[in-house]
């Protein structure tokens, strides 16, 4: 799998926050904006894409938390009432746009100084947008090639090792070398939990070994992270069965193991 080069670029969002919680945001200021706009808590509700329900309790908790109401109920009259944000609201809008244009300028400032930097390269790791639940980074160590397929071996953080068996097609189309980096990428559904494995002789090249860090119980499957060392988390996901089977518990030692036909290799 070869990934198309982009360009990498930063993005944030900003949240107005008091008595440590977040009350004021861009979807917020959104949705202030449109009652501004129509009038009507209902209509902007709609505009943005919630329920009424929501705009509602969403309006009553940012004038609790303000100073000032945001937003004011006109009830009856001749034109039958409405929704109007009050002259505290205006502002806030006003200055929440200040802020978040003197942020993008942060962000844009930030992007030129990290250029190829270490954690500019890390950000490029991080997104890629891939289905599987596993991406590790590392370099590759050995390449072995046979008639058809070759095994990839990734050394990753921690002195991991992960071995991968690709056809030699791949390993030319990607200009795969020793010493460059390069991703391995596992299914999560790829990967039995095994425990008390010492001594067990399995045919699986793949067998990382570490404990229990997170168990998610579904009624049909199981999600189960295991930390690998230097920094790494594998999930696995198995059977609801298999997991009460097992009796597997958080802080267990347990074993992740995978055929080196599951890796998927990945190159920038």
């Amino acid at each position: 799998m070869k990934c198309r080069k982009e360009e990498i670029g930063l993005e944030a969002s900003i949240w107005f926050q008091k008595a440590h919680n977040k009350f004021l945001g861009g979807d917020r200021i959104a949705l202030l904006e449109k009652i501004h706009e129509l009038g009507s808590i209902n209509s902007a509700a709609k505009a943005v894409g919630i329920s009424y329900k929501t705009a509602w309790h969403l309006v009553n908790m940012v004038n609790n938390l303000s100073e000032k109401p945001l937003v004011d109920r006109i009830a009856g009259g001749k034109n039958g009432g409405g929704t109007v944000l009050t002259k505290e609201g205006k502002n806030v809008i006003e200055q929440f746009r200040v802020v978040q244009e003197e942020h993008r300028r942060f962000l844009e400032n930030l992007e030129e100084r990290l250029g190829d930097s270490n954690l500019y390269q890390f950000l490029r790791r991080i997104s890629m947008k891939v289905s599987a639940r596993n991406v590790f980074s590392g370099t590759i160590e050995k390449i072995t090639r046979g008639e058809v397929n070759a095994e990839v071996i990734l050394l990753i953080s921690g002195g991991t090792r992960i071995t991968s068996i690709i056809t030699n097609g791949a390993v030319d189309n990607l200009n795969l070398k020793e010493g460059l980096n390069a991703y391995a990428i596992i299914k999560s559904s790829s990967i039995i939990i095994g425990s008390d494995m010492e001594g067990s002789k399995i045919s699986a090249r793949n067998i990382m070994t570490g404990k229990i860090s997170k168990i998610i119980e579904g009624h049909v499957s199981s999600e189960i992270d295991v930390e690998v060392g230097g920094g790494n988390i594998i999930s696995a996901t198995i059977t609801h069965g298999s997991s009460e089977k097992l009796s597997l518990k958080e802080g267990e030692q347990v074993s992740a193991i995978f055929k080196a036909s599951s890796v998927i290799i990945g190159t920038n």
